[in-house]
């Protein structure tokens, strides 16, 4: 084991989660993931933490819930890190264990080259301060236009509350990626309409080598073109997963394109949209799937203002 991931990881778990002596902490993991959880687990114990591993089968699909069991001991714990290939982020065991009052964080896709070189190195005090500006712009909004490639897609957020992921949670039911840095908001379901151009990267596919065109009817996909489309339709299913679920801004400026959603959709001044549920923060739609789509240097507008241009924040 490196002992370079163990100091990271504990770097990790006291300024990210503020883990301290005595408290349990859980780390969940599959089998594709367990190497990098056994960092985590021998940080938590040199920390003087109660740790515990579970490791789990591969899920299917991001978005896909945990066994019951470790569902049971996520929301039985001080602070849960879930280190796996698919996400946990968007399940009920996360909300649960969230509103049970663990401090949580969720790593699906992380790699070795994330942990020594990327997004988790970054300034979290800084990218705190940013995700929380755009969130509360969010939160203020009515409306979103996205610009990309001459493909224009609209959508309302009135009434829908901002989210943060700002890498730091280290008070009581606080959640989010690490490596973090996004602000993003549940649409209101059923109201996107026009096209978008992914052109980044795409959770279960990764790195793009050309664009994804998706057409978007009553909040729905109904037509993709490109090379990886038939592949995204398939993961999506015919049904609730092809519903427009999220619209997210990247605040992480040591955050790369990589092929790894969990950090291409932290990239600063990149948007990603996603597809399936939203129920478990602030939308209505259970599909058993969750899938983001990055784009990169788009023009967003909320409410006819510019607040990103071509990739730049303002």
């Amino acid at each position: 084991m490196s002992e370079k991931l163990v100091e990271i990881s504990k770097n990790v778990l006291v300024n990210c989660l503020g883990l301290r002596k005595g408290e349990s902490f859980l780390v969940v993991a599959d089998d594709v993931k367990k190497e990098l959880a056994e960092s985590l687990y021998e940080a938590g114990k040199l920390l003087g933490a109660e740790a515990m591993l579970v490791v789990m089968k591969e899920r299917d699909k991001s978005g896909q819930e945990p066994p019951a069991p470790i569902a049971l001991a996520m929301s039985r714990s001080d602070v849960v890190v879930c280190v796996t290939q698919h996400s946990l982020t968007h399940t009920q065991a996360r909300k649960n264990a969230a509103a049970a009052g663990a401090r949580l964080a969720t790593m699906p896709g992380i790699t070795e080259d994330m942990f020594l070189e990327g997004a988790i190195a970054a300034d979290y005090v800084k990218v705190k301060a940013l995700t929380e500006k755009y969130t509360d712009i969010l939160s203020k909004g009515n409306s979103i236009k996205i610009e990309k490639g001459g493909y224009v897609l609209s959508f309302s957020i009135n009434g829908r509350e901002g989210i943060p992921s700002t890498g730091m949670y280290v008070n009581s039911g606080e959640s989010g990626n690490l490596p973090s840095g996004e602000a993003y908001i549940a649409p209101i379901e059923g109201s996107a309409a026009g096209q978008i151009l992914i052109d980044g990267s795409i959770a279960g596919i990764g790195q793009l080598e050309s664009p994804v065109l998706l057409t978007i009817e009553n909040g729905r996909i109904i037509k993709a073109e490109g090379e990886q489309s038939d592949k995204l339709l398939a993961i999506l299913g015919e049904e609730d997963g092809r519903l427009l679920c999220e619209f997210g801004i990247g605040t992480n400026d040591k955050a790369r394109i990589t092929g790894v959603v969990l950090e291409d959709e932290k990239v600063y001044g990149t948007i990603h949209v996603a597809f399936g549920s939203n129920n478990t923060f602030g939308g209505t739609i259970a599909a058993g799937v969750h899938i983001d789509g990055v784009v990169t240097k788009p023009t967003v507008y909320i409410d006819d203002n510019v607040i990103i241009d071509n990739g730049e924040l303002n």
